[in-house]
């Protein structure tokens, strides 16, 4: 059977739950407790597509002072996942600049999916779908609206990404040979 590794990269300002849709989808768990993540990695192994799949994911920190090793993060990044709060304005705004930094760093578009969290706080929603939508569709990359609390289309959210990863893939033989996962060295005492 086929297998592919993929290097995720979990992007927003702080406080938008990044480390939460992404324990969810990696432990089904939801955090409770809000710890700053300077950053994480994850990994899970699932199917897409039929092909079976690992997906190493980077949760970033969403903190400025952090900038140089999201950078790094950015350059090992297969694909994106760029996360606001729908209770939050500010955090949607960080996004363009998100977009752009990614943008600067690999001097193309890459795969990315927009999740907008916290959808089960609608009463307290202050970004409407609407302009997630519009985003997503001017730069023709998915658009999910999500929980992390209740785990509503978490795990569709990176489902989409991996799909994105493989369509750019296709698109781009020759890039896509230069991003591809590092393979591990054997190392051998003798």
């Amino acid at each position: 059977m086929a297998h592919r590794e993929y290097t995720l990269v979990v992007m927003g300002a702080g406080g938008v739950g990044k480390s939460a849709v992404t324990v969810q989808f990696a432990h089904g768990k939801f955090l409770t407790r809000y710890d700053p993540t300077i950053e994480d990695s994850y990994r899970k192994q699932l199917e897409v597509d039929g092909v079976a799949c690992t997906l190493d994911i980077m949760d970033t920190a969403g903190q400025e002072e952090y900038t140089a090793l999201v950078d790094q993060f950015m350059k090992n990044g297969h694909g994106f996942v760029l996360v606001y709060s729908i209770t939050s304005p500010t955090t949607f705004k960080l996004i363009n600049d998100l977009h752009t930094r990614i943008q600067r760093v690999h001097g193309m578009e890459m795969p990315m999916v927009l999740i907008a969290n916290k959808c089960d706080l609608e009463d307290q929603r202050e970004v409407p779908k609407e302009k997630g939508e519009q985003w997503a569709k001017d730069r023709h990359c998915p658009f999910f609206e999500v929980s992390a609390k209740t785990n509503h289309n978490v795990n569709e959210c990176f489902i989409a990404v991996v799909k994105e990863i493989n369509s750019w893939r296709d698109a781009h033989p020759d890039k896509a040979a230069k991003v591809e996962p590092a393979k591990k060295k054997k190392c051998s005492l003798f």
